[in-house]
């Protein structure tokens, strides 16, 4: 892959975190999942397990109402 698709795909995938939390960070953590792996594969990007992980597990952190939306630190095109 080159540099520029995983940069897209980067950024498609922080898209789909900031919807996920800006409209389901109060929801159970199962529901959040469910939205956050249809929000990507929507979007035709993957993040790994231990991202997805650590994605999941700040948006349900947010339920202080204090924090930011996760930053994606790693994904790829779908294949």
């Amino acid at each position: 892959m080159s540099d520029q698709a995983d940069q897209a795909a980067v950024e498609a995938a922080q898209r789909v975190v900031e919807e996920v939390s800006s409209w389901q960070y109060s929801a159970e953590r199962d529901t959040i999942a469910d939205q956050l792996d249809e929000g990507l594969r929507r979007a035709g990007v993957a993040i790994d397990d231990d991202e997805r992980s650590r994605i999941l597990a700040e948006i349900d952190a947010m339920k202080d109402e204090q924090s930011a939306a996760p930053q994606v630190r790693d994904a790829r095109p779908a294949s």
